[in-house]
Protein backbone atom coordinates (compact mmCIF):
# COMPACT_ATOMS: atom_id res chain seq x y z
CA UNK A 1 0.00 0.00 0.00
CA UNK A 2 1.72 3.22 -1.16
CA UNK A 3 1.92 6.31 0.96
CA UNK A 4 -0.27 8.20 -1.52
CA UNK A 5 -3.05 5.70 -0.90
CA UNK A 6 -3.19 6.79 2.70
CA UNK A 7 -3.59 10.49 1.91
CA UNK A 8 -6.87 12.37 2.17
CA UNK A 9 -8.51 9.57 4.07
CA UNK A 10 -10.69 12.00 5.93
CA UNK A 11 -12.84 12.73 2.87
CA UNK A 12 -13.19 9.02 2.04
CA UNK A 13 -14.09 8.16 5.59
CA UNK A 14 -16.79 10.83 5.62
CA UNK A 15 -18.35 9.47 2.42
CA UNK A 16 -18.32 5.85 3.63
CA UNK A 17 -19.72 6.90 6.99
CA UNK A 18 -22.71 8.58 5.34
CA UNK A 19 -23.30 5.79 2.84
CA UNK A 20 -23.08 2.90 5.29
CA UNK A 21 -24.39 4.82 8.29
CA UNK A 22 -21.33 3.71 10.23
CA UNK A 23 -19.77 6.16 12.73
CA UNK A 24 -16.54 7.71 11.46
CA UNK A 25 -14.74 6.67 14.64
CA UNK A 26 -15.58 3.04 13.86
CA UNK A 27 -14.17 3.40 10.34
CA UNK A 28 -10.95 4.86 11.73
CA UNK A 29 -10.59 1.81 13.95
CA UNK A 30 -11.09 -0.39 10.87
CA UNK A 31 -8.37 1.39 8.89
CA UNK A 32 -5.95 1.33 11.82
CA UNK A 33 -6.50 -2.41 12.25
CA UNK A 34 -5.88 -2.93 8.50
CA UNK A 35 -2.57 -1.01 8.62
CA UNK A 36 -1.41 -3.10 11.57
CA UNK A 37 -2.29 -6.29 9.69
CA UNK A 38 -0.34 -5.13 6.62
CA UNK A 39 2.67 -4.23 8.78
CA UNK A 40 2.68 -7.64 10.47
CA UNK A 41 2.37 -9.27 7.04
CA UNK A 42 5.41 -7.39 5.71
CA UNK A 43 7.77 -7.28 8.68
CA UNK A 44 6.55 -10.09 10.90
CA UNK A 45 7.19 -9.63 14.61
CA UNK A 46 8.70 -6.22 15.30
CA UNK A 47 7.67 -5.84 18.86
CA UNK A 48 4.75 -3.60 19.75
CA UNK A 49 3.19 -1.78 16.77
CA UNK A 50 0.49 0.87 16.87
CA UNK A 51 -1.38 2.70 14.13
CA UNK A 52 -2.85 6.17 14.70
CA UNK A 53 -5.04 8.20 12.37
CA UNK A 54 -3.95 11.81 11.99
CA UNK A 55 -7.03 13.78 10.91
CA UNK A 56 -4.99 16.92 10.16
CA UNK A 57 -2.70 15.10 7.75
CA UNK A 58 -5.42 12.74 6.55
CA UNK A 59 -3.21 9.69 6.95
CA UNK A 60 -2.57 6.77 9.22
CA UNK A 61 0.79 6.78 10.98
CA UNK A 62 2.49 3.55 11.98
CA UNK A 63 4.70 3.44 15.07
CA UNK A 64 7.03 0.77 16.39
CA UNK A 65 7.50 1.00 20.16
CA UNK A 66 10.93 0.23 21.62
CA UNK A 67 12.20 0.17 25.19
CA UNK A 68 15.13 2.41 26.12
CA UNK A 69 17.98 0.25 27.48
CA UNK A 70 21.66 0.69 28.29
CA UNK A 71 22.77 -2.14 26.03
CA UNK A 72 20.68 -3.20 23.01
CA UNK A 73 20.17 -6.94 22.61
CA UNK A 74 17.29 -6.89 20.07
CA UNK A 75 17.03 -3.72 18.02
CA UNK A 76 13.48 -4.64 17.03
CA UNK A 77 12.24 -3.96 20.52
CA UNK A 78 15.07 -1.98 22.14
CA UNK A 79 17.00 1.27 21.59
CA UNK A 80 19.92 3.03 23.28
CA UNK A 81 19.57 6.03 25.49
CA UNK A 82 21.20 8.22 22.82
CA UNK A 83 18.70 7.08 20.18
CA UNK A 84 15.84 7.58 22.59
CA UNK A 85 16.85 11.14 23.42
CA UNK A 86 16.73 12.00 19.74
CA UNK A 87 13.01 11.29 19.97
CA UNK A 88 12.50 12.62 23.47
CA UNK A 89 15.17 14.72 25.18
CA UNK A 90 13.98 13.51 28.57
CA UNK A 91 14.04 9.81 27.70
CA UNK A 92 15.24 7.52 30.49
CA UNK A 93 16.12 3.84 30.69
CA UNK A 94 12.91 1.80 30.80
CA UNK A 95 10.82 4.28 28.78
CA UNK A 96 8.86 3.01 25.76
CA UNK A 97 9.13 5.30 22.72
CA UNK A 98 7.37 5.08 19.36
CA UNK A 99 9.42 5.16 16.21
CA UNK A 100 7.51 6.19 13.09
CA UNK A 101 7.75 3.64 10.32
CA UNK A 102 7.18 4.04 6.57
CA UNK A 103 3.73 2.95 5.42
CA UNK A 104 5.04 1.38 2.22
CA UNK A 105 3.69 -2.17 1.89
CA UNK A 106 3.93 -4.79 -0.81
CA UNK A 107 1.07 -6.36 -2.79
CA UNK A 108 0.54 -9.25 -0.35
CA UNK A 109 0.46 -6.96 2.66
CA UNK A 110 -1.92 -4.61 0.88
CA UNK A 111 -4.23 -7.56 0.04
CA UNK A 112 -4.24 -8.60 3.69
CA UNK A 113 -5.12 -5.03 4.69
CA UNK A 114 -7.98 -5.04 2.16
CA UNK A 115 -9.42 -8.26 3.57
CA UNK A 116 -9.30 -6.83 7.06
CA UNK A 117 -11.09 -3.67 5.92
CA UNK A 118 -13.84 -5.67 4.15
CA UNK A 119 -14.39 -7.94 7.16
CA UNK A 120 -14.29 -5.11 9.66
CA UNK A 121 -16.76 -3.10 7.58
CA UNK A 122 -19.17 -6.04 7.56
CA UNK A 123 -18.84 -6.37 11.30
CA UNK A 124 -19.41 -2.64 11.69
CA UNK A 125 -22.52 -2.77 9.48
CA UNK A 126 -23.92 -5.64 11.54
CA UNK A 127 -23.25 -3.70 14.71
CA UNK A 128 -25.09 -0.67 13.30
CA UNK A 129 -28.07 -2.85 12.35
CA UNK A 130 -28.06 -4.42 15.79
CA UNK A 131 -28.06 -1.06 17.56
CA UNK A 132 -30.82 0.22 15.27
CA UNK A 133 -33.18 -2.72 15.77
CA UNK A 134 -32.38 -4.07 19.25
CA UNK A 135 -35.00 -1.84 20.89
CA UNK A 136 -37.71 -2.70 18.32
CA UNK A 137 -38.22 -6.33 19.32
CA UNK A 138 -41.97 -6.96 19.61
CA UNK A 139 -42.92 -4.58 16.80
CA UNK A 140 -44.34 -5.33 13.35
CA UNK A 141 -41.83 -4.97 10.54
CA UNK A 142 -42.71 -4.77 6.85
CA UNK A 143 -40.41 -5.76 4.03
CA UNK A 144 -40.29 -7.34 0.59
CA UNK A 145 -39.82 -11.04 -0.07
CA UNK A 146 -36.40 -11.31 -1.67
CA UNK A 147 -35.94 -15.07 -1.99
CA UNK A 148 -36.88 -18.46 -0.58
CA UNK A 149 -34.02 -20.60 0.66
CA UNK A 150 -33.69 -24.32 -0.08
CA UNK A 151 -34.64 -25.17 3.51
CA UNK A 152 -37.85 -23.15 3.18
CA UNK A 153 -36.71 -20.04 5.08
CA UNK A 154 -37.76 -16.71 3.56
CA UNK A 155 -35.38 -13.75 3.25
CA UNK A 156 -37.05 -10.35 3.64
CA UNK A 157 -35.46 -7.20 2.24
CA UNK A 158 -35.79 -4.33 4.72
CA UNK A 159 -33.74 -1.85 2.70
CA UNK A 160 -30.46 -1.48 4.55
CA UNK A 161 -30.51 -5.02 5.89
CA UNK A 162 -32.29 -8.34 5.57
CA UNK A 163 -34.54 -10.32 7.90
CA UNK A 164 -35.44 -13.98 7.91
CA UNK A 165 -38.71 -15.79 8.52
CA UNK A 166 -37.69 -19.34 9.49
CA UNK A 167 -39.86 -22.14 8.23
CA UNK A 168 -40.85 -22.87 11.84
CA UNK A 169 -42.29 -19.34 12.15
CA UNK A 170 -44.42 -19.50 9.00
CA UNK A 171 -48.09 -20.37 8.68
CA UNK A 172 -48.28 -23.76 6.90
CA UNK A 173 -51.19 -22.72 4.69
CA UNK A 174 -49.52 -19.52 3.45
CA UNK A 175 -47.44 -19.23 0.28
CA UNK A 176 -45.21 -16.27 -0.58
CA UNK A 177 -43.90 -14.85 -3.85
CA UNK A 178 -40.75 -12.89 -4.64
CA UNK A 179 -41.41 -9.16 -4.58
CA UNK A 180 -44.45 -9.50 -2.31
CA UNK A 181 -44.73 -7.07 0.62
CA UNK A 182 -44.99 -8.94 3.88
CA UNK A 183 -45.45 -8.10 7.55
CA UNK A 184 -43.96 -10.04 10.41
CA UNK A 185 -43.64 -9.93 14.17
CA UNK A 186 -40.07 -9.01 15.19
CA UNK A 187 -39.17 -12.02 17.31
CA UNK A 188 -35.45 -11.67 18.04
CA UNK A 189 -32.14 -10.30 16.81
CA UNK A 190 -28.79 -12.04 16.67
CA UNK A 191 -25.17 -11.05 16.18
CA UNK A 192 -23.99 -13.91 13.98
CA UNK A 193 -23.37 -13.97 10.25
CA UNK A 194 -26.25 -13.85 7.82
CA UNK A 195 -29.63 -12.17 8.48
CA UNK A 196 -29.74 -10.92 12.04
CA UNK A 197 -33.46 -10.13 12.33
CA UNK A 198 -35.87 -13.02 12.90
CA UNK A 199 -39.54 -12.40 12.05
CA UNK A 200 -42.59 -14.55 12.68
CA UNK A 201 -46.03 -14.81 11.12
CA UNK A 202 -47.23 -17.71 13.27
CA UNK A 203 -46.62 -16.14 16.70
CA UNK A 204 -49.75 -15.25 18.74
CA UNK A 205 -48.33 -11.77 19.34
CA UNK A 206 -48.51 -11.11 15.59
CA UNK A 207 -52.29 -11.11 15.84
CA UNK A 208 -52.20 -8.92 18.95
CA UNK A 209 -50.03 -6.31 17.23
CA UNK A 210 -52.34 -6.25 14.20
CA UNK A 211 -55.31 -5.47 16.45
CA UNK A 212 -53.32 -2.78 18.25
CA UNK A 213 -52.77 -1.07 14.91
CA UNK A 214 -56.40 -1.39 13.77
CA UNK A 215 -58.07 -0.51 17.09
CA UNK A 216 -57.42 3.04 18.41
CA UNK A 217 -59.08 2.14 21.73
CA UNK A 218 -56.22 -0.28 22.42
CA UNK A 219 -53.46 2.27 21.79
CA UNK A 220 -55.39 4.74 23.96
CA UNK A 221 -55.46 2.26 26.83
CA UNK A 222 -59.26 1.98 26.94
CA UNK A 223 -59.32 -1.60 25.68
CA UNK A 224 -56.79 -4.25 26.68
CA UNK A 225 -55.94 -7.54 25.01
CA UNK A 226 -55.63 -9.90 27.96
CA UNK A 227 -54.63 -13.01 26.05
CA UNK A 228 -54.18 -14.61 22.64
CA UNK A 229 -54.42 -18.30 21.74
CA UNK A 230 -53.65 -19.29 18.19
CA UNK A 231 -53.72 -22.26 15.86
CA UNK A 232 -51.81 -20.59 12.97
CA UNK A 233 -53.70 -20.56 9.70
CA UNK A 234 -56.88 -22.00 11.21
CA UNK A 235 -58.25 -20.10 14.21
CA UNK A 236 -57.34 -17.53 16.87
CA UNK A 237 -59.08 -16.56 20.10
CA UNK A 238 -58.31 -13.22 21.71
CA UNK A 239 -59.61 -12.09 25.11
CA UNK A 240 -60.33 -8.38 25.46
CA UNK A 241 -61.31 -6.16 28.38
CA UNK A 242 -62.52 -2.57 28.62
CA UNK A 243 -61.42 -0.11 31.30
CA UNK A 244 -64.40 2.04 30.37
CA UNK A 245 -67.87 0.63 31.10
CA UNK A 246 -69.29 2.63 28.18
CA UNK A 247 -66.99 0.95 25.66
CA UNK A 248 -67.72 -2.56 24.42
CA UNK A 249 -64.29 -4.21 24.00
CA UNK A 250 -65.53 -6.85 21.57
CA UNK A 251 -67.36 -4.28 19.44
CA UNK A 252 -64.31 -2.01 19.42
CA UNK A 253 -62.13 -4.80 17.99
CA UNK A 254 -64.77 -5.91 15.48
CA UNK A 255 -65.35 -2.39 14.20
CA UNK A 256 -68.25 -0.98 12.25
CA UNK A 257 -69.68 -3.71 10.02
CA UNK A 258 -66.69 -5.83 10.95
CA UNK A 259 -64.23 -3.50 9.21
CA UNK A 260 -61.42 -3.77 11.78
CA UNK A 261 -61.47 -7.51 12.27
CA UNK A 262 -61.77 -8.08 8.52
CA UNK A 263 -58.58 -6.09 7.95
CA UNK A 264 -56.79 -8.39 10.38
CA UNK A 265 -58.35 -11.49 8.77
CA UNK A 266 -57.12 -10.34 5.35
CA UNK A 267 -53.57 -9.91 6.66
CA UNK A 268 -53.82 -13.42 8.16
CA UNK A 269 -55.15 -14.68 4.82
CA UNK A 270 -58.53 -15.93 5.98
CA UNK A 271 -57.71 -17.19 9.46
CA UNK A 272 -60.83 -17.27 11.66
CA UNK A 273 -60.84 -15.03 14.73
CA UNK A 274 -62.98 -15.35 17.87
CA UNK A 275 -63.04 -12.22 20.03
CA UNK A 276 -64.23 -13.02 23.55
CA UNK A 277 -64.67 -10.83 26.60
CA UNK A 278 -62.20 -11.37 29.42
CA UNK A 279 -63.63 -11.63 32.93
CA UNK A 280 -61.99 -11.72 36.34
CA UNK A 281 -64.36 -14.55 37.26
CA UNK A 282 -62.62 -17.59 35.77
CA UNK A 283 -65.86 -19.52 35.38
CA UNK A 284 -67.52 -16.73 33.42
CA UNK A 285 -64.35 -16.24 31.38
CA UNK A 286 -64.31 -19.97 30.56
CA UNK A 287 -67.93 -19.74 29.39
CA UNK A 288 -66.97 -16.87 27.08
CA UNK A 289 -63.87 -18.68 25.84
CA UNK A 290 -65.72 -21.88 24.90
CA UNK A 291 -68.14 -19.91 22.68
CA UNK A 292 -69.98 -20.38 20.38
CA UNK A 293 -71.12 -23.40 22.43
CA UNK A 294 -73.61 -22.88 25.24
CA UNK A 295 -72.57 -23.94 28.74
CA UNK A 296 -74.94 -25.58 31.23
CA UNK A 297 -72.63 -25.40 34.23
CA UNK A 298 -68.98 -25.43 35.25
CA UNK A 299 -67.31 -27.52 37.94
CA UNK A 300 -64.08 -25.93 39.21
CA UNK A 301 -61.29 -28.02 40.74
CA UNK A 302 -59.01 -25.43 42.29
CA UNK A 303 -56.36 -27.84 43.53
CA UNK A 304 -55.93 -29.41 40.12
CA UNK A 305 -56.34 -26.07 38.33
CA UNK A 306 -58.95 -27.76 36.21
CA UNK A 307 -62.52 -27.06 35.09
CA UNK A 308 -65.20 -29.43 33.87
CA UNK A 309 -67.45 -27.65 31.40
CA UNK A 310 -70.86 -29.28 31.06
CA UNK A 311 -72.77 -28.57 27.84
CA UNK A 312 -76.05 -29.87 26.38
CA UNK A 313 -75.66 -33.08 24.40
CA UNK A 314 -76.34 -31.31 21.10
CA UNK A 315 -73.63 -28.72 21.87
CA UNK A 316 -70.81 -31.19 22.63
CA UNK A 317 -69.24 -31.31 19.16
CA UNK A 318 -69.49 -27.52 18.87
CA UNK A 319 -67.77 -27.03 22.23
CA UNK A 320 -64.94 -29.42 21.39
CA UNK A 321 -64.49 -28.16 17.84
CA UNK A 322 -62.83 -29.76 14.86
CA UNK A 323 -60.02 -32.01 16.11
CA UNK A 324 -60.47 -30.48 19.56
CA UNK A 325 -59.50 -27.02 18.32
CA UNK A 326 -62.12 -24.96 20.17
CA UNK A 327 -61.54 -26.44 23.63
CA UNK A 328 -57.77 -26.44 23.11
CA UNK A 329 -57.70 -22.72 22.31
CA UNK A 330 -60.08 -22.01 25.19
CA UNK A 331 -57.73 -23.85 27.57
CA UNK A 332 -54.75 -21.89 26.25
CA UNK A 333 -56.42 -18.50 26.63
CA UNK A 334 -57.82 -19.19 30.12
CA UNK A 335 -54.71 -20.93 31.41
CA UNK A 336 -56.83 -23.76 32.87
CA UNK A 337 -57.08 -27.43 32.00
CA UNK A 338 -60.58 -27.79 30.51
CA UNK A 339 -62.65 -30.96 30.17
CA UNK A 340 -65.82 -30.69 28.10
CA UNK A 341 -68.57 -33.15 29.02
CA UNK A 342 -72.14 -33.59 27.84
CA UNK A 343 -74.97 -33.55 30.38
CA UNK A 344 -75.68 -37.23 29.81
CA UNK A 345 -72.02 -38.10 30.29
CA UNK A 346 -71.70 -36.08 33.51
CA UNK A 347 -74.87 -37.74 34.81
CA UNK A 348 -73.40 -41.15 34.02
CA UNK A 349 -70.14 -40.31 35.81
CA UNK A 350 -72.01 -38.94 38.81
CA UNK A 351 -74.05 -42.14 39.17
CA UNK A 352 -70.91 -44.28 38.95
CA UNK A 353 -69.00 -42.24 41.53
CA UNK A 354 -71.98 -42.19 43.87
CA UNK A 355 -72.27 -45.96 43.51
CA UNK A 356 -68.57 -46.36 44.33
CA UNK A 357 -68.91 -44.18 47.44
CA UNK A 358 -71.92 -46.17 48.55
CA UNK A 359 -70.13 -49.48 48.03
CA UNK A 360 -66.81 -48.54 49.67
CA UNK A 361 -68.09 -46.37 52.54
CA UNK A 362 -71.46 -48.05 53.03
CA UNK A 363 -73.40 -44.76 52.83
CA UNK A 364 -76.88 -44.14 51.48
CA UNK A 365 -77.82 -42.28 48.32
CA UNK A 366 -78.34 -38.96 50.11
CA UNK A 367 -74.93 -39.01 51.80
CA UNK A 368 -73.16 -39.94 48.57
CA UNK A 369 -74.89 -37.00 46.88
CA UNK A 370 -73.70 -34.60 49.59
CA UNK A 371 -70.14 -35.89 49.29
CA UNK A 372 -70.18 -35.70 45.49
CA UNK A 373 -71.71 -32.23 45.49
CA UNK A 374 -68.91 -30.94 47.74
CA UNK A 375 -66.14 -32.24 45.51
CA UNK A 376 -65.48 -35.55 47.29
CA UNK A 377 -66.13 -37.83 44.35
CA UNK A 378 -63.81 -40.65 45.35
CA UNK A 379 -62.45 -42.20 48.52
CA UNK A 380 -59.06 -40.88 47.39
CA UNK A 381 -60.47 -37.35 47.57
CA UNK A 382 -61.55 -37.99 51.16
CA UNK A 383 -58.42 -39.79 52.35
CA UNK A 384 -56.26 -37.20 50.62
CA UNK A 385 -57.30 -34.41 53.01
CA UNK A 386 -56.82 -34.10 56.72
CA UNK A 387 -59.53 -35.21 59.11
CA UNK A 388 -59.99 -31.60 60.29
CA UNK A 389 -60.52 -30.33 56.77
CA UNK A 390 -62.99 -33.09 55.93
CA UNK A 391 -64.95 -32.52 59.13
CA UNK A 392 -65.59 -28.93 58.06
CA UNK A 393 -67.92 -30.27 55.36
CA UNK A 394 -71.37 -28.68 55.82
CA UNK A 395 -74.62 -30.65 55.99
CA UNK A 396 -73.37 -33.61 58.07
CA UNK A 397 -72.60 -34.18 61.73
CA UNK A 398 -68.98 -34.37 62.93
CA UNK A 399 -69.12 -37.97 64.16
CA UNK A 400 -70.40 -39.24 60.83
CA UNK A 401 -67.74 -37.31 58.94
CA UNK A 402 -65.02 -38.63 61.24
CA UNK A 403 -66.20 -42.20 60.69
CA UNK A 404 -66.33 -41.73 56.90
CA UNK A 405 -62.80 -40.30 56.86
CA UNK A 406 -61.55 -43.27 58.85
CA UNK A 407 -63.24 -45.68 56.39
CA UNK A 408 -61.67 -43.88 53.42
CA UNK A 409 -58.20 -44.05 55.01
CA UNK A 410 -58.73 -47.75 55.80
CA UNK A 411 -59.80 -48.42 52.20
CA UNK A 412 -56.66 -46.73 50.91
CA UNK A 413 -54.49 -48.78 53.25
CA UNK A 414 -56.26 -51.96 52.09
CA UNK A 415 -55.54 -51.11 48.47
CA UNK A 416 -59.16 -50.45 47.55
CA UNK A 417 -59.37 -47.89 44.74
CA UNK A 418 -62.30 -46.06 43.21
CA UNK A 419 -61.14 -47.02 39.73
CA UNK A 420 -61.31 -50.72 40.56
CA UNK A 421 -64.74 -50.40 42.16
CA UNK A 422 -66.10 -48.41 39.21
CA UNK A 423 -64.65 -51.02 36.86
CA UNK A 424 -66.55 -53.69 38.78
CA UNK A 425 -69.73 -51.61 38.64
CA UNK A 426 -69.31 -51.11 34.89
CA UNK A 427 -68.69 -54.84 34.42
CA UNK A 428 -71.88 -55.67 36.31
CA UNK A 429 -73.81 -53.06 34.32
CA UNK A 430 -72.44 -54.38 31.05
CA UNK A 431 -73.32 -57.94 32.05
CA UNK A 432 -76.87 -56.89 32.94
CA UNK A 433 -77.08 -54.94 29.71
CA UNK A 434 -75.85 -57.94 27.71
CA UNK A 435 -78.32 -60.20 29.51
CA UNK A 436 -81.17 -57.81 28.82
CA UNK A 437 -80.11 -57.55 25.19
CA UNK A 438 -80.00 -61.33 24.87
CA UNK A 439 -83.38 -61.70 26.60
CA UNK A 440 -84.89 -59.08 24.30
CA UNK A 441 -83.45 -60.87 21.26
CA UNK A 442 -84.86 -64.23 22.40
CA UNK A 443 -88.25 -62.69 23.12
CA UNK A 444 -88.24 -60.96 19.73
CA UNK A 445 -87.31 -64.20 17.96
CA UNK A 446 -90.12 -66.06 19.77
CA UNK A 447 -92.58 -63.30 18.95
CA UNK A 448 -91.48 -63.32 15.29
CA UNK A 449 -91.91 -67.11 15.18
CA UNK A 450 -95.41 -66.94 16.66
CA UNK A 451 -96.30 -64.17 14.26
CA UNK A 452 -95.03 -66.21 11.32
CA UNK A 453 -96.97 -69.29 12.43
CA UNK A 454 -100.14 -67.27 12.89
CA UNK A 455 -99.68 -65.73 9.47
CA UNK A 456 -99.22 -69.16 7.89
CA UNK A 457 -102.34 -70.55 9.63
CA UNK A 458 -104.41 -67.60 8.53
CA UNK A 459 -103.24 -68.07 4.96
CA UNK A 460 -104.21 -71.75 5.05
CA UNK A 461 -107.69 -70.96 6.39
CA UNK A 462 -108.20 -68.30 3.73
CA UNK A 463 -107.19 -70.74 1.02
CA UNK A 464 -109.61 -73.42 2.29
CA UNK A 465 -112.56 -71.07 2.42
CA UNK A 466 -112.07 -69.72 -1.12
CA UNK A 467 -114.69 -71.39 -3.62
CA UNK A 468 -113.24 -73.50 -6.46
CA UNK A 469 -113.51 -72.08 -9.98
CA UNK A 470 -116.57 -73.50 -11.88
CA UNK A 471 -115.83 -75.61 -14.97
CA UNK A 472 -118.10 -75.08 -18.15
CA UNK A 473 -120.80 -77.84 -18.70
CA UNK A 474 -120.46 -80.43 -21.44
CA UNK A 475 -121.79 -79.21 -24.76
CA UNK A 476 -121.49 -75.62 -23.69
CA UNK A 477 -117.81 -75.28 -24.41
CA UNK A 478 -116.84 -72.30 -26.45
CA UNK A 479 -116.16 -73.29 -30.11
CA UNK A 480 -112.58 -73.25 -31.22
CA UNK A 481 -111.30 -70.98 -33.98
CA UNK A 482 -111.24 -73.85 -36.50
CA UNK A 483 -114.77 -74.88 -35.67
CA UNK A 484 -115.96 -71.31 -36.23
CA UNK A 485 -114.26 -71.28 -39.56
CA UNK A 486 -115.97 -74.51 -40.72
CA UNK A 487 -119.37 -73.19 -39.65
CA UNK A 488 -118.88 -70.09 -41.74
CA UNK A 489 -118.23 -72.25 -44.78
Amino acid sequence: MAAGALQELDRVLELVSKEKNIPKEKLIEVVEAAILTAARKKWGHLGELEAHYDSEKGEVELFQFKTVVETVVDDNIEMTVEAGRKLDTEAQIGDSLGVKMPANFGRIAAQAAKQVIVQKLRDAEREVVYNEYKDRIGELITGVVRRVEKNGDIIIDLGRTEAIIPRSEMVPSEHYKNGERLQGYFLEIGRGSGPQLVLSRSHPMFVKKLFEIETPEISEGIVEIKGVARDPGARTKIAVYSNDSDVDPVGACVGRKGSRVQTVVQELRGEKIDIVQWDEDVARFACNAIAPAEVSRIIIKEKEHKMEIVVPDDQLSLAIGKRGQNVRLAAMITGWDLDVLSESRIEELMQRHKASLKKILGVDDGTSLVLYGNGYRTVEDISGVSEEEFMSLPGMDKDSLKALHAKAVKAREDGVTTADVIAEIIAVQEAIKAENTLRAAVEKAAADKIAAEEAAAAAAVAAAEKPAEEKPAEGNEEPTLDERSNEDK
